[in-house]
């Protein structure tokens, strides 16, 4: 049986990119430059990250996990969040038009 969140999210769930942006990046005192090196990606692609313009993939939350010693999940999951909220704004519609089935 499922729980129902009856408490709409009114603001979207942080994007990974801002996370870079406001926590690590400073914490770490870290450049898009050196961030870049670091990681074996180009500037632009940390940049469309810290812009959130671009969604981590599953190759990128290993790379950020293993430089900043947390877990790829840690990043998947902040993504997955991210891109449920969007997809449900998005939808909402047609999403509303399905009736949810009752148990017989």
């Amino acid at each position: 049986m499922a729980i129902t969140n009856t408490q709409e999210r009114a603001i979207p769930p942080t994007h990974p990119g801002e996370m870079l942006r406001e926590d690590f990046l400073p914490q770490y005192a870290q450049t898009v430059t050196s961030l870049a090196e670091a990681l074996g990606v180009s500037r632009q692609t940390i940049n469309e990250l810290l812009r959130e313009r671009r969604a981590i993939s599953p190759i990128m939350a290993l790379k950020l996990a293993r430089l900043f010693g947390n877990s790829p999940e840690f990043w998947m999951k902040a993504q997955h969040k991210r891109d449920l909220w969007e997809s449900e704004q998005r939808h909402q519609g047609e999403l509303a038009d399905i009736q949810p089935l009752a148990i017989p």
